[in-house]
């Protein structure tokens, strides 16, 4: 047999084979309203527990910012793929489009068109496909906070961001880092948002809600 004269190249090769496989747990799409806030954010876990990229799919939606618009751009992802973000058509058991209350319009329709098409995927499919809206009143925000404070009446989103500052000095839209600075509250964080999903939920639309917890739950205990 002939000498390897590249051993270095093809075991590079190999691990980027191996890094691209499908592990044996659900392949998961997300879609931001946020072009980084979000999106880093789950990045931040998805590399913190080691996930797949071919498993996890972290993108931001290119429809525009409007809740309606992120979940029309989730379900076309899904339906029709993106070869350029190497997204496979129809390549995910979940779906989960991730979006701010704020002051968006079609924030309420998001969140029906997100049922919508969660019954539709489970009708058209013989293997039922979860399509989930991920909302936040007011905004994601409110998520991060909630590892500091017990948040129980309604805020508004400059109040949520001016608390927010007094735990995480300088935070801004788009940090890279707010899980790494938030993590050690992550199960305090996850306790008072499971008690707030008990006390109102997505369309209430005006009290303090947030179903990031479910998805970082999600996330955080896929077995790798």
């Amino acid at each position: 047999m002939g000498r390897d004269h590249h051993p270095k190249e093809r075991q590079r090769q190999q691990l980027a084979r191996k890094k691209n496989q499908r592990a044996g747990y659900d392949r998961i799409l997300i879609v931001s309203e946020g072009s980084k806030t979000e999106p880093n954010y789950f990045e931040e876990i998805r590399k913190k527990y080691r996930l797949r990229t071919a498993n996890i799919q972290v993108q931001p939606g290119e429809l525009g910012t409007d809740p309606i618009q992120v979940v029309q751009y989730a379900y076309e992802l899904f339906i029709n793929g993106d070869p350029n973000k190497r997204i496979s058509m129809r390549g995910f058991e979940q779906v989960y489009a991730v979006f701010d209350r704020d002051e968006h319009r079609g924030y309420f329709n998001a969140l029906k068109k997100a049922e919508s098409y969660d019954g539709k995927l489970r009708n058209d499919f013989k293997q039922a496909v979860t399509f989930k809206a991920i909302a936040s009143v007011p905004s994601f925000e409110l998520w991060l906070l909630l590892h500091y404070e017990d948040i129980q009446a309604s805020l508004h989103r400059d109040e949520v961001m001016r608390r927010l500052k007094r735990y995480i000095h300088g935070y801004e839209k788009g940090v890279g880092n707010a899980f790494a600075l938030t993590c050690e509250h992550l199960d305090i964080a996850s306790q008072r948002a499971e008690k707030l999903a008990e006390r109102f939920n997505a369309y209430d639309g005006t009290e303090p809600y947030t179903a990031i917890f479910e998805l970082v739950k999600l996330l955080s205990t896929l077995d790798v």
